[in-house]
C-alpha cells in the first residue's frame, strides 16, 4: 500500500496526541473518510473543528464518535454506526491507551489502575479489531491494522507492572492475528505492531530518558509507524535499542540481563518520577 488515498480510516484515541497525528496523516494523504473515536467529548469536538478545513481541502469526509473503547457494547453500537455511515473500514489504527505508574504493584488500586489499564490497553483493541476485521477480510482491496503496543511489552520495568502486562498481551495478540491472517491465506490484510519507548505526548510526564533510551517525539513515532503500516511490516520498534532486551532474554541469565537493563541500558528507574497527566480513557 503506497498511501491511504481513497481509503476509509478509523483511529481510536484520536482527539489528541498521536491519535490526532494519525488522523492528520490520513487527511493529508487524501483518505476517503477519516473517523475519529474518543471518549473525551469536548476534546473530540475541538479536534474535529480544527481538522475540518484540512479535511475539506483534501476532499476527506471527517466524522467523530464518542466511544468508550473498553466497553464492548459501546464498541459494537459505534461500529454499527460507522458501517451504516461509511461502509467498511480499510485502515484501523488502535491507538487509544492509558498509563498508570509510579507505584509498586501491591500499592496500586485494583480498579482504577489494574482493571482500567487492562480494559483500555488490552481488551479494547481486541474488541475494535474484532468488529472491523471481517469487513476487511471480505474486501479484496489492501487493508491494514496498526496496533499500538509499547517497548514495555518487551522489557519488564518496576513501577509499571500492569502497564507492561497490558502491552505484552497486545504484542502476543496482535502478532498472532498477523500469523492467523497469513495462515488463512488472507494476503490483503496486514497487521503491524508498534512498540515505542516513552513518547513525549504528556501521557508519560515525569518519566526519564535512559542512556540508550531517549524520550521519543510523537511526530517521529507516527511517521515510522505509518511507514511500517503502509509497508505491512510486522513490527515497528523504537528505538532499536529495545530489540536488545529480546536478544538478552535468549543469551544471558536473568541476573545478568537485569544488571544490563538496570545499569547499562538504564531502564529500571525511569518511572520513579512519573506523574502522567490527569485524563479519562482515550
Amino acid at each position: 500500500m503506497k498511501s491511504v488515498q481513497g481509503k476509509n480510516v478509523l483511529v481510536t484515541g484520536a482527539a489528541m496526541g498521536m491519535g490526532r497525528l494519525f488522523a492528520e496523516r490520513a487527511i493529508a494523504e487524501g483518505a476517503a473518510h477519516v473517523v475519529l473515536w474518543d471518549l473525551q467529548e469536548e476534546r473530540l469536538n475541538q479536534t474535529l473543528a480544527e481538522l475540518a478545513d484540512a479535511a475539506a481541502a483534501h476532499g476527506v469526509t471527517l466524522s467523530g464518535f464518542i466511544v468508550d473503547v473498553s466497553d464492548l457494547d459501546d464498541v459494537k453500537v459505534s461500529a454499527d454506526a460507522v458501517r451504516a455511515d461509511i461502509g467498511h473500514v480499510d485502515v484501523l489504527v488502535n491507538n487509544a491507551g492509558v498509563v498508570r505508574g509510579n507505584t509498586y504493584f501491591w500499592e496500586s488500586d485494583s480498579t482504577k489502575d489494574t482493571k482500567l489499564t487492562v480494559d483500555v490497553n488490552t481488551l479494547a483493541p481486541m474488541y475494535v479489531a474484532r468488529e472491523f476485521l471481517p469487513g476487511m477480510i471480505a474486501n479484496s482491496a489492501d487493508c491494514r491494522v496498526l496496533n499500538l503496543s509499547s517497548a514495555a511489552g518487551f522489557t519488564p520495568n518496576p513501577r509499571m507492572a500492569v502497564y507492561a502486562a497490558s502491552k505484552w498481551a497486545v504484542i502476543g495478540w496482535s502478532d498472532s492475528v498477523r500469523l492467523e491472517l497469513k495462515q488463512a491465506g488472507i494476503a490483503h490484510v496486514m497487521v503491524t505492531t508498534v512498540c515505542p519507548y516513552y513518547v513525549n505526548t504528556g501521557m508519560f510526564a515525569g518519566a526519564k530518558s535512559a542512556p540508550l533510551l531517549p524520550i521519543l517525539e510523537p511526530d517521529h513515532v507516527v511517521d515510522e509507524a505509518w511507514k511500517g503500516m503502509l509497508a505491512g511490516s510486522p513490527f515497528v520498534i523504537l528505538p532499536k535499542t529495545v530489540v536488545l532486551s529480546e536478544v538478552l532474554k535468549g543469551l544471558v541469565p536473568i541476573g545478568v540481563r537485569d544488571f544490563i537493563a538496570d545499569n547499562i541500558i538504564g531502564v529500571y528507574h525511569t518511572m520513579e518520577d512519573f506523574t502522567g497527566r490527569t485524563e479519562s480513557k482515550a
